[in-house]
C-alpha cells in the first residue's frame, strides 16, 4: 500500500505487487511487480522503486518486528502482460461466449415464435439443414437434386 500511497516519485505508476519472494534467512526479499506501459514505462518503474527501496524498507520495518528488516529487491514480472495477450489471441481464434449466448437466444425466440428462420442468424444453420434433408429426399426418389423440376 506504501507504494501506492506514499511513495512520491513520478516514475513510480501503474505498479502492481505480484508476489513476493523471501530469501530463507529473511534477510532479503524480491518484491515482483507488474507495470502497465510502454517498456521504457517499465524500466523507469522499476528505477524508481529501486531508489524508493530503502523508504519501502523503512515502512516495512514499521510494520514488522524481526531481527533483521529484508532488503528489498524489485523484478519485472511479465506474466500479466503474458496472459492478457494471451486472452487477445484466443478472443482472436474463437468466438465469445457473448457471440454464442445471443446466437443461441435467437434461434431459441425463433423456434418459440414459429417463425422461419432468419439466413443472417443462428437459424441459418437450421435452413441449411432442411435443405440438405430435400436434397437427400430427391435422391432417394431417384431424382437429381441438381435437376430442377
Amino acid at each position: 500500500m506504501a507504494i501506492l500511497t506514499q511513495v512520491r516519485d513520478p516514475r513510480v505508476q501503474r505498479v502492481t505487487v505480484t508476489s513476493v519472494e523471501m530469501d530463507p534467512d529473511m534477510r532479503a526479499a524480491t518484491v515482483h511487480v507488474s507495470v502497465m506501459g510502454s517498456q521504457s514505462q517499465q524500466e523507469l518503474a522499476i528505477r524508481g522503486l529501486t531508489s524508493s527501496a530503502g523508504f519501502l524498507q523503512a515502512c516495512v520495518a514499521d510494520r514488522i518486528e524481526t531481527r533483521y528488516i529484508p532488503k528489498l529487491k524489485f523484478a519485472l514480472d511479465g506474466g500479466v502482460k503474458k496472459s492478457l495477450e494471451i486472452a487477445r489471441m484466443l478472443d482472436a481464434v474463437l468466438p465469445s461466449a457473448a457471440t454464442e449466448a445471443a446466437a443461441e437466444a435467437a434461434a431459441k425466440a425463433v423456434a418459440e415464435a414459429g417463425m422461419p428462420p432468419d439466413p443472417g442468424t443462428a437459424g441459418a444453420e437450421a435452413a441449411s439443414e432442411r435443405a440438405g434433408d430435400r436434397g437427400r429426399d430427391q435422391t432417394a426418389r431417384g431424382q437429381d437434386p441438381k435437376e430442377k423440376a
